[in-house]
């Protein structure tokens, strides 16, 4: 990995700078002159000087500050510069084995050394929760040979005492008296042995809710697939963030989750460039429920369940320069997912559809506005898929300069198919070669 194109000195000031320049929302007027000489002022965090040093502080195996290659010893160094104001945490060469999740504050950048930090974690493991809990309660019971300790982060799983469905919480474990432990936090549910509750170790890596202007750069993240349970991208992946804005991925390897890669829930103004997210059981990138403008290019994402999931409710989004290899499917996109651009992909060997646009309830639901354009999809699919697929009441939605291609043999396979509730579909341009039926509008689309 090579270095990033943003530095120490600037990647906190990125949101400020926009501000200072005079940018305003869309829509929105704002004639105050711009910021042309900022200075440091008492919690003012929107405008400030792009200073030419802040704080690193390196974390590694010798020769650092924090000596550990543990999550304890990387929280310790993030929650330090936090403190101080933001800065930089350094992971130095090394594989760091985690207990527990490192969860990220605002204003920190957690810089790897490429693929020489590898953060990984302990394989999973499940005990019995041997007591009832109740909502108010911040403690639970395990049973004898757990093998958990203090610090560690834990995954607590049952059906619910009253709609009988399946419960997931993440907590800390801060305090014990042999078997009993408290948590970091109460548990807000009821937790009864008749739901047959289990406590797993299960966590993302790097996490974070609610906070803002933070960056991951040159990490890779090793999920150990092959010895951890399945957790999904709604809790967990190498990276979980939730309700959180301007975050910044550059030139991160995110390998062998079960579950997500990369998984952001109502996180706002997520950047993704240059990262390389594979060998998950779930999606590549998952911009998640009702995250706004996202901007995804340059990554690759090979052989998970689908490589980039656009969730409910994602808008204003770009996908550019992305390729796609040897997904499930290549990029989907459905429940009200509107006003993205899905442009310059290359999306192969997907092994249902190159590019989906999901069904979801009916037209109210569906992605409309999108733009897709100059993509190229190739060899997509069995043999009576179809690489782009348009279902359910999907809405103007523009197709153009695209090459679709297959090289197999037709067999049954189509190159475009629009559903039959489809409306206002603008196909222009594109090269459609190598199927049984290039284009299908099905009665109505």
């Amino acid at each position: 990995m090579t270095s990033p194109a943003f530095s120490r000195r600037s990647f906190l000031v990125s949101s400020s700078a926009a501000v200072a320049a005079g940018l305003a929302a869309p829509g929105h007027s704002d004639d105050r002159p711009p910021v042309t000489n900022p200075r440091a002022t008492s919690f003012d965090n929107r405008v400030e000087p792009n200073w030419d040093e802040r704080l690193t502080i390196t974390v590694g195996a010798k020769d650092a500050e924090i000596i550990g290659l543990s999550h304890k010893a990387v929280q310790a160094a993030v929650d330090y510069v936090a403190q101080l104001g933001g800065g930089t945490v350094h992971l130095l060469p090394g594989k760091y084995v985690f207990r527990g999740a490192v969860h990220l504050r605002s204003n920190v950048r957690i810089l790897g050394s490429g693929d020489d930090a590898v953060v990984t974690k302990v394989p999973s493991r499940s005990s019995k929760l041997l007591a009832d809990s109740d909502w108010y309660d911040q403690e639970i019971t395990l049973a004898p040979g757990h093998g958990f300790e203090v610090g560690d982060s834990v995954c607590l799983r049952f059906k619910n005492a009253h709609s009988g469905g399946t419960e997931v919480l993440k907590r800390r474990l801060v305090a014990r008296s042999g078997d009993r432990f408290k948590l970091d936090a109460a548990l807000k549910q009821n937790i009864w042995e008749q739901g047959a509750p289990v406590a797993e170790a299960l966590f993302p890596l790097l996490t974070g809710e609610e906070i803002e202007r933070i960056a991951i750069e040159q990490l890779t993240l090793d999920g150990d697939r092959a010895n951890n349970a399945n957790l999904d991208g709604n809790h967990a992946g190498c990276v979980f963030l939730q309700d959180c804005r301007d975050i910044q991925f550059r030139r991160v390897n995110a390998l062998n989750y079960n579950g997500d890669g990369l998984s952001w829930q109502i996180c706002h103004d997520v950047v993704v460039e240059d990262c390389h997210s594979t060998g998950h059981a779930g999606l590549g990138l998952h911009p998640g429920s009702g995250s706004q403008r996202p901007l995804i290019r340059r990554n690759k994402l090979t052989d998970n369940q689908i490589g980039i999931f656009f969730c409910w409710g994602v808008k204003y989004g770009l996908a550019e320069d992305n390729v796609c290899e040897r997904n499930g499917v290549g990029i989907s996109i459905g429940h009200r997912d509107t006003d993205n651009i899905i442009r310059n992909n290359r999306v192969t060997d997907s092994r249902d559809n190159g590019l989906l646009f999901r069904p979801e309830r009916g037209p109210s639901f569906c992605a409309h506005r999108n733009l897709v354009e100059r993509n190229t999809l190739v060899n997509n699919g069995g043999d009576s898929a179809v690489a782009l697929d348009v279902q359910g009441g999907t809405e103007q939605v523009t197709i153009r300069h695209n090459v679709i291609e297959e090289t197999r043999g037709p067999a049954n396979r189509m190159g475009i198919r629009l559903g039959e509730l489809t409306r206002d579909i603008t196909l222009a341009d594109n090269t459609v070669t190598g199927f049984a039926r290039d284009v299908v509008r099905m009665s109505g689309g």
